[in-house]
């Protein structure tokens, strides 16, 4: 069994040099398709790590009104304590918002000194849990000497729907991409089978089993597939490190969010490349031999 496995490999290799152009043209349509799967599933694995990460770690922010004098602020800290579900209340002066300002976008934004500055003092409340958010931020408008309470509401839940609607149509879509390859390699590899009928029928003549004769075409879209998946991998592994690297060098990755780390995406995304190339050519080449071996 071990000695016809071989055999079936060596076959299989053979007849891919033999069809040299079917080969590439295989090979080029799992190329394609991968190389838009593997950017489809870095989109929606990203878009899905930065939703968890804005629902994991939003704050309501409490800015406190301009005027309140220490005492009163301090009372208000006390009484924003007393919410339910509020685990955490962390006080920012003014002078240290206009800091974080300054050092996120630059000298350009010191405009200001001493008591020019317009910015709020603000406690940052930590929910419990993701859900509380919305009830704190109810509780905390309603307190004395609370300017606004805010959690960047609007933006979250838009976040949420963008990422819900991007791994939907982004799934649909590498779906589909899969199912056009499958049906590019099945349609490639039926010309090759074709041109070979002759030696399908001999075979069948002498009494090799449709399993014998299924097993070198089953591998020969087993290497397309693998052969398909090197460009797609390459591009992953080199270009990937790349979209990191400018994503937290720019401001938004200042805001606490950061993509999947190269060294988890890379090493998953490239082994889940290889093993949807090799099921795409297996899954084609057998489509196009049921034909060939129905009695």
């Amino acid at each position: 069994m071990i000695r016809n496995f071989f055999r079936h490999i060596g076959s299989a290799l053979k007849n891919l040099k033999r069809n040299g152009w079917m080969t590439l043209a295989s090979a080029s349509a799992v190329t394609v398709t991968l190389t838009l799967v593997g950017i489809f599933l870095g989109v929606i694995l990203n878009v899905t790590k930065i939703a968890e990460d804005i629902n994991n770690n939003v704050d309501v922010s409490v800015f406190v009104e301009i005027g309140t004098s220490k005492k009163d602020t301090e009372k208000l800290g006390e009484e924003l304590k007393k919410i339910p579900d509020v685990k955490k209340v962390v006080f920012s002066s003014k002078q240290n918002e206009y800091k974080k300002l300054t050092d996120k976008l630059g000298d350009t934004w010191k405009l200001f000194d001493g008591d020019d500055n317009p910015l709020y003092d603000v406690y940052i409340l930590t929910a419990k849990d993701s859900e509380s958010i919305k009830g704190i931020q109810k509780s905390a408008s309603k307190v004395t000497n609370v300017h606004k309470a805010d959690y960047g509401g609007q933006n979250s839940d838009k976040i949420f729907a963008i990422s819900k609607n991007v791994k939907l149509w982004g799934t649909v879509a590498a779906g589909f991409l899969i199912a056009v390859a499958i049906f590019l390699i099945s349609n490639t590899i039926r010309i090759t089978i074709i041109s070979r009928k002759l030696e399908i029928q001999i075979m069948r003549l002498v009494g090799a089993k449709n399993g014998f004769i299924r097993w070198p075409f089953f591998l020969e879209g087993a290497f397309i597939g693998i052969l398909g998946s090197v460009v797609p991998i390459l591009l992953i592994s080199f270009g990937y490190s790349q979209v990191y690297y400018l994503f937290t060098t720019s401001m938004m990755a200042s805001a606490a969010y950061e993509l999947v780390r190269p060294a988890t995406l890379v090493l998953q995304l490239n082994l889940l490349l290889v093993v949807i190339g090799v099921v795409i050519g297996s899954v084609g080449s057998v489509l196009s031999m049921r034909r060939f071996l129905k009695i």
